[in-house]
Formats: C-alpha cells, structure tokens, sequence
C-alpha cells in the first residue's frame, strides 16, 4: 500500500478532511481534500460534514476551524507551526488601542490569535480585506496586525482612516525592491503577480496585487506566459499544475515560510495514525474566547458574501 492509499484508508475509517494551506509541502497539497488560501479554507471549515479535521497550515488557522467548528475535533498537522506575524499583536495591545480609539473599528486580519479576535470587531482575510472594511459603517479603522495589508487596502479605500498596527510577514518582508528589479531585467517578458503582505515598493512594482487564490486565477486567465511572483514558494504547485504551459519565477530563493514547510507527508501521515489515540493534541480553547472569537469570523463570512 503507498502513501496515497494509507492515507485515503485512514481518512475513511477515521472520518478525518484534510485542509491545506497553498504555502505547505506539495506532496501534502497533492493528498489534501481541499487546498486554498485563508479566507477559502476558513469557509470550507464552516462547510465540512465529517467530525475530524486536520489542517495542514499554521496554528491560527487550526483556532479558526475550531472556532467556526466548536463540536467537531480539529487537529493541526505540526503543533509547532506557528505565525511570527500573529505573534505580534496582543490582545492587551487591542484593549489599549479600544480605549485610544474608542470611535474606531478593530479590523484583524485572520493571520492572529483566538485571543486577539475576541477582541475585534471583524476578521478579514487577504481575499477580502477591501470587501468587508468598505462595507464597516466606522470611518476609522485600527487594522491588525500586517502594515503592508492596512495599507494596500486604504489606498483602496481613501474614505477610511487609518491606524496602522506595526505587524508584517518575515517571509514577505525578505521580498526587497533590488531582487526584484533584478529579477524583472532577468525575465523582461514576465508579468510581476504579488501579495499585498509584501511593502508598498514591491507592490508599486507589481501588474497585479492579491492573494494566493487570486495571484492563481490571474495567472489563469492573463495571455501572458510568463511570471514573477512575490509570495510564498509553495503556490508554484498550483500554478504549475493549472498552467502547465507558463513559466513562474520567484523574486529570490528564500521567499519560503519555514513553518508552514513543517507540514510534510510523513507528518500528514503520522497524525492521521494517531488521531483518535489521544496521543496527537487536538486545538482546545477556553469557551470564553472561543464565544468572543467566532463573532468577527462570523461577520467576516456575512459580509465578504
């Protein structure tokens, strides 16, 4: 039996849907039930019908399918996958900039803590930061934790003010305007596709700015066949696989998220062995969080529609 069929075995006899992110390993994405970007995957969490969860990601997205999920059992592939992002905003920090702020809406990107969301007032993701923030009926925003997003979408949207929080994405941030200007004298042909998690000199740079969903669907459906992208490596999988025609470059080697790369086919293996052992750790939250949390994931959902 390989890999593929043990894997398929146990996620019928276990009753287990494997979710992954498009950053993880391809040969995870290959056996995954669905793959997508944040906002996609926080709507199929919401969907699914089987009682087991195992998400091939990082930890704030595990809270999220728990928080949006609160009966079934959600799994992370590797515990120790985390976001330096999310790490940089606190709740604490929230409750000081409520009371600085008080007329303003807390708007928090999904890539934070359980903790964090319970006290925002609504979630976005990159697919539809724009989308929900113009439908807010504050004018003032404090959005958390990634600058580079805050300000992509305020130019968007010029009837909001700001205030940003001072967040970003190592992995993104490594993505500098030298590289790229390099890379655009290498593939002169190539149209530059980023995500609006990297600094406004990249993005300034960039034919099309958006998120790893829609990065893929540009590619898709554009006549160019060739590309530079400014974002995490493991998208080159789906590119590839829907474009087999293109050619895709990265702006430099190392534009890798070492935590989600922690999400590998042994790994994916060996948790859906232990699911139901107890030996593998399942995501629990405090009811308290877990009450405040869902609210701005919720709203997410009903306004990005």
């Amino acid at each position: 039996m390989n890999a593929s069929e043990k894997i398929s075995k146990l996620k019928q006899e276990k009753d287990v849907v494997i979710l992954a992110h498009y950053y993880v390993d391809q040969e995870v994405q290959k056996l995954a039930d669905f793959v997508g970007d944040s906002y996609a995957l926080a709507k199929k969490a919401a969907e699914t019908e089987q009682k087991n969860i195992l998400f091939a990601g990082v930890s704030f997205m595990g809270e999220s399918a728990k928080l949006l999920n609160p009966k079934k059992h959600v799994y992370m592939l590797d515990q120790t996958a985390g976001c330096l992002m999310a790490d940089m905003v606190t709740a604490e920090q929230v409750k000081q900039a409520r009371e600085k702020y008080p007329e303003a809406a807390v708007v928090c990107y999904v890539n934070s803590s359980a903790e964090v969301k319970a006290e925002s007032d609504v979630c976005v993701t990159s697919s539809n930061a724009v989308r929900v923030v113009k439908k807010l009926k504050q004018k003032q925003i404090y959005f958390i934790p990634d600058q580079h997003l805050a300000h992509f979408v305020a130019e968007m949207l010029p009837e909001k003010e700001f205030i940003y929080h001072d967040g970003y994405c190592p992995t993104h941030r490594m993505i500098d305007q030298k590289s790229l200007m390099e890379a655009k004298a290498k593939h002169p042909k190539a149209l530059v596709l980023s995500h609006p998690e990297c600094a406004k000199e990249i993005l300034d740079l960039s034919d099309y700015a958006g998120s790893t969903a829609e990065i893929i669907s540009y590619a898709g459906e554009n006549a160019a066949e060739e590309y530079i992208i400014a974002t995490e490596t493991g998208v080159f999988y789906q590119l590839e696989k829907e474009n087999p025609g293109k050619k895709f470059y990265p702006v430099i080697d190392c534009q890798v998220c070492p935590d989600m790369k922690k999400n590998t086919l042994s790994r994916l293996e060996y948790a859906l062995e232990q699911i139901g052992s107890g030996d593998l750790p399942e995501i629990e939250l405090e009811e308290r969080i877990m009450e405040q949390a869902k609210r701005p994931l919720v709203q997410m959902l009903e306004l990005a529609r």
